[in-house]
């Protein structure tokens, strides 16, 4: 199979969201809004808390595509309008479909806030289709034995999230297809993604560089593959690396967006501002199991 041409690097850069953690983000940034059918990634420190330090993101409301929060260390407690709950933990991911809207908070831990501690993750916002931007909002939250993983020929490690990649299968139902994978390398270590005919496909190392089809990519810098038949082969280089695959099928529709809200159309927007004031989002209710983490 022929390989994908890079078309090119995306820089990430670093600047301070939700109630004050610093993001280190490749888009939207500079001249790129959105990745078609992707609309922001972010990438959470990795940065260590002292005790009583810890920050996150309080409620705010969300609606028309999906919020990806995967987590590498740390806790982050999960709470929303719809009923959703879930502590995230280390290698686990909370996949939340906004759809019609919702109002989420996602905050340390009782445990994080009092021990302190590193705090190193990814969110990752996915749009959706016209047609399915007013679906029922839904969460979907896996714990990091729930992630299929394997161990590559060269001692690395392959785990996907969502969609396929060297005939392993997430366990996220996305609403469109969408792959979400992180691998491990061994330095000098390959690994192959034969993404799926006219998909967007994404690779973006977060620790060390990388080579893509030829290509060199130095640590935090996303590397953007054309959309034509091919692969896409990610190579370490001297030392050990880690990153991210993203891929997904284009949805070629008018984007709008304005803060937390992603439609089609301006008027969509007022109306998605009109309804979260009128609190027809609803608000969080706090029960559930409480954020005391022993």
């Amino acid at each position: 199979m022929s390989r994908r041409r890079v078309l090119g690097l995306v820089p990430a850069q670093r600047q301070a969201e939700g109630g004050g953690f610093i993001v280190r983000r490749p888009f939207p940034a500079g001249e790129i809004s959105a990745i078609d059918p992707f609309l922001l990634l972010d990438e959470m420190g990795p940065v260590e808390y002292s005790p009583g330090k810890a920050v996150g993101a309080p409620d705010h409301p969300h609606r028309g595509f999906e919020t990806v929060t995967y987590l590498l260390a740390g806790e982050i407690e999960h709470r929303d309008s719809n009923g959703g709950f879930g502590v995230i933990t280390p290698g686990a991911v909370q996949w939340m479909t906004a759809g019609a809207g919702i109002v989420h908070s996602e905050l340390p831990t009782n445990r994080m806030m009092r021990l302190g501690g590193r705090m190193h993750g990814f969110q990752l916002w996915v749009n959706l289709r016209a047609a399915s931007k007013m679906i029922p909002p839904r969460y979907q939250g896996y714990e990091a034995y729930d992630i299929p993983s394997r161990e590559l020929d060269g001692g690395g490690t392959l785990r996907v999230i969502a969609g396929e990649v060297d005939g392993l299968v997430g366990i996220v139902d996305t609403t469109s297809p969408v792959t979400f994978a992180h691998v491990s390398l061994r330095a000098g270590e390959s690994v192959d993604w034969h993404v799926a005919d006219g998909h967007t496909a994404l690779v973006h190392p977060f620790v060390n560089g990388v080579v893509v089809n030829g290509v060199e990519a130095d640590e935090g810098h996303m590397v953007v593959c054309d959309r034509e038949s091919g692969s896409v082969t990610v190579t370490a280089g001297e030392r050990e690396c880690e990153v991210l695959l993203l891929g997904g099928e284009p949805l070629n529709e008018p984007i709008a967006r304005y803060g937390p809200f992603v439609m089609n159309t301006r008027e969509e927007i007022i109306r998605a501002f009109e309804d979260y004031e009128a609190g027809r989002l609803g608000s969080i209710v706090a029960t559930g199991p409480g954020t005391n983490r022993n």
